[in-house]
C-alpha cells in the first residue's frame, strides 16, 4: 500500500485559529484614517481626547503598521 502525502499533509496542524487576513481596503482605509488624524487642529483632537503629540505620531506611522 503506498501512500501519498500532498503538501498540505505535511505542514504542522495547530489548535489555535489563524490570524484574520490583511486585506487592500485595511490598509487603505488605516491610511485615510491616519491622514485625516493628521490633518485635524488642535481644538478637534482636544475634542476627542487625544494630544496633538500622540496624533503626530500616530500620523507618522506606516500604513503596514496596524493597531492591535
Amino acid at each position: 500500500m503506498t501512500h501519498s502525502l500532498s503538501r498540505a499533509d505535511c505542514l504542522p496542524r495547530t489548535t489555535s485559529q489563524s490570524a484574520p487576513r490583511t486585506t487592500l481596503g485595511t490598509y487603505m482605509a488605516v491610511w485615510k484614517q491616519r491622514r485625516e488624524l493628521a490633518s485635524m487642529d488642535v481644538n478637534r483632537l482636544k475634542d476627542l481626547g487625544i494630544s496633538a503629540e500622540a496624533a503626530i505620531k500616530e500620523a507618522a506611522r506606516p500604513f503596514w503598521d496596524l493597531p492591535l
